[in-house]
């Protein structure tokens, strides 16, 4: 039987136990303000934004050069709010200078392991004088403070080290995603106009080569600004090679020029442009600044995941997804481990996710909903056949869940005691918007509520609070985290966030806070399906969708209808041993119009082979509806994983 998904996510799933509440950073931190409640602590972080930044990251051990005069700015107007005006940092200061000089040196910082099975281990000394190399040689290559460089890497530990070489420079990377082809990382570089690419000579995806150098190669021939590219040794296979432009990694970091020291930066520096694509426009690049994204990242990992100086964290991801910045700043201001892993989670076998946990003892998890509901396909064998007992905490970004992949990570992955941190926000907030705490309960597929020091809400059309019916998500006051703009696009900026409502921010997702208080994001809000005066997000219809046992995967999104507005469409991508049939489109309507009632009722039903997504798992609904309606345009599709799904689409029945 098909339990409705209100009745199975209705009841609280995780209570914290005293031993993650009274070691916890977010303990410490009530204990340092005498809250009595959890409560308490949250409702003081919303309502005294700068009290809160201010005291946190004093608990955290921040570091400074010099002691900021303000805490905060307004004087330019809310959307270009101004934090810790006066105060002097660099980011590799607190990710790695501080602790040189405590016994946490000899603690390993980062651990890598390849598809092919190496494995390599740098201490926070190592990591050290390798960024220092790395600095010198960046150096000798002409670049200085504010230079923009390209970071077209997969995830190796060079790839960490570059990205602390160019903040310690002062200079701005940009992190591209790995998988790109040419013309996508070609419009990231001459957007930042980046005058140096790094790079690798290749790296392996499945046991097979995926060309680096031959696509940056293509990508810096259409960016006229790149002069020189540096290659990282990675998988060891031939290459072309242009002896006036290319250069061994290897090579220039075997310097004996003098050392450069760490720059002092002003709090507003810029320190990284990532880009973040949808469906419509050309990629959009979120500008971060030294006392930002780092120090969000940070505060988010400390009071909502409880990242410790004896974790090991590991988040599935790539550099050009927020989450590979977020991971490496946080955990190492906050002296943690964290692994990165360079090749597919399920090659050569089903079980290379757990075997990573089993061997490196990961105590942080990251995963997203839509790799769990792949390999649940596989059944429970494989996570059983490892021992996954330092798991002490899960983690989940990118996409709205499913109650019935919820509870199997829960029950499965995490053994019924690890909370799930959901965690939702996004590239131009440096981090969470709404999350869950290792200190607060946890209903399936819920957040706790806004991550403290953002003040969260949800609003109704005229912007006033809802609740118990969906609403968007705002944030109506500012924090470090958000970005400084659009690199050289403030207007679109300005448009993109701040011109609904006076001096709120309006994120772009529908979300939900239900009668006990927990919130839950419904999908994109320009997502949203309006049938007969029926507000209805995609993730209800797609949670009904893959509650059938012959589901894998669905997309859920509305065309226009003449009476009605707009009609439901919905894409299914089976699960293997499953056959697309009339019978099982039938029954698939049939269960949308058992739990979501007659008014709801697809108007079709449609079999792809897959989804389009982006690299960390989100499923493009807007572009699946511009190619089901045969539109021309399609907007930015650089961000894609898989564009062979775009035919796919062409081709459901």
């Amino acid at each position: 039987m098909v339990v409705p998904e209100p009745e199975r996510s209705a009841l609280v799933a995780w209570e914290p136990t005293p031993a993650y509440r009274e070691a916890s950073h977010a303990q410490r931190l009530m204990d340092r303000k005498g809250f009595a409640s959890f409560e308490e602590l949250l409702a003081w972080s919303m309502e005294d934004v700068e009290g809160f930044h201010d005291e946190a990251f004093r608990d955290l051990g921040v570091e400074w050069y010099q002691a900021y005069r303000d805490i905060l700015d307004l004087s330019g107007g809310v959307a270009d709010a101004r934090w810790f005006a006066g105060g002097q940092l660099n980011l590799v200061h607190n990710c790695l200078d501080r602790h040189l000089k405590t016994p946490r040196r000899n603690q390993v910082a980062v651990i890598w392991e390849g598809e092919e099975g190496a494995i390599r281990r740098l201490t926070y000394r190592e990591l050290g004088e390798e960024v220092e190399l790395a600095a010198t040689a960046l150096q000798a290559l002409g670049i200085s403070r504010g230079d923009r460089v390209g970071i077209f890497m997969p995830m190796v530990p060079e790839t960490v080290v570059a990205v602390l070489a160019c903040a310690k420079l002062g200079a701005i990377f940009t992190p591209i995603f790995s998988g790109y082809a040419a013309p996508a990382v070609a419009s990231r570089l001459n957007d930042c106009e980046a005058r140096l690419l790094i790079t690798s000579d290749g790296f392996f995806r499945r046991g097979s080569l995926v060309p680096t150098k031959l696509i940056a190669d293509q990508a810096a021939d259409m960016a006229p600004s790149v002069e020189r590219i540096l290659v990282v040794r990675r998988a060891g296979c031939p290459i072309d090679w242009r002896p006036h432009r290319d250069v061994w990694w290897h090579v220039a970091t075997r310097t004996h020029a003098p050392r450069v020291p760490t720059a002092v930066m002003e709090a507003d520096d810029p320190f990284m442009i990532i880009y973040t694509s949808g469906t419509t426009g050309r990629p959009k690049g979120a500008l971060h600044v030294h006392a930002g994204f780092p120090l969000k990242s940070t505060l988010d990992m400390a009071y909502c995941f409880d990242l410790r100086s004896s974790d090991v964290m590991f988040w599935l991801t790539d550099l050009g997804w927020m989450m590979g910045p977020w991971e490496i700043f946080g955990a190492l201001t906050l002296g943690s481990t964290f692994l990165i892993y360079d090749g597919s989670p399920d090659y050569p076998n089903v079980d290379r996710l757990w075997a990573l946990v089993e061997r490196h003892r990961v105590t942080t998890l990251g995963i997203s909903p839509t790799f769990v509901r792949a390999i649940m396909a596989h059944g429970e064998g494989p996570v059983r056949s490892r021992d996954l007992s330092s798991l002490r905490v899960l983690g989940s970004t990118g996409e709205p869940w499913n109650p019935d992949p919820w509870l199997w990570a829960f029950l499965h992955i995490g053994g019924g005691r690890c909370p799930i941190i959901n965690y939702s926000g996004g590239t131009e907030v440096s981090g969470g918007i709404v999350g869950c705490y290792t200190v607060a309960p946890i209903k399936p597929c819920s957040f706790a509520g806004p991550v403290l020091g953002m003040a969260a809400d949800v609003v109704d059309e005229e912007g006033r609070p809802v609740r118990g019916r969906v609403g968007e998500l705002v944030v109506r006051k500012p924090w470090p985290g958000m970005t400084r703009g659009f690199w050289r696009d403030p207007e679109r900026y300005r448009e993109t966030y701040w011109n609904r409502w006076p001096g709120v921010w309006v994120h772009g997702d529908w979300a939900l806070i239900d009668e006990d208080g927990f919130w839950f994001i419904q999908g994109r809000s320009d997502d949203t399906i309006m049938v007969a005066g029926k507000r209805v997000g995609p993730a209800e219809v797609e949670s009904v969708l893959v509650s059938h046992p012959a589901v894998g995967e669905a997309a859920a999104i509305g065309i226009p209808h003449e009476v009605k507005g707009q009609s439901i469409v919905g894409f299914v991508a089976l699960r293997p041993g499953h056959q697309p049939g009339e019978d099982l489109r039938q029954s698939l309507v049939d269960l949308v119009v058992s739990q979501m009632g007659r008014a709801l009722r697809p108007e079709a039903i449609r079999f792809v082979t897959q989804l389009p997504r982006t690299r960390n798992a989100k499923i493009l609904r807007r572009l699946v509806k511009r190619v089901y309606l045969g539109e021309r345009e399609l907007g930015d599709t650089s961000a894609l994983e898989n564009p062979e799904a775009v035919e796919a689409i062409r081709q459901s029945s």
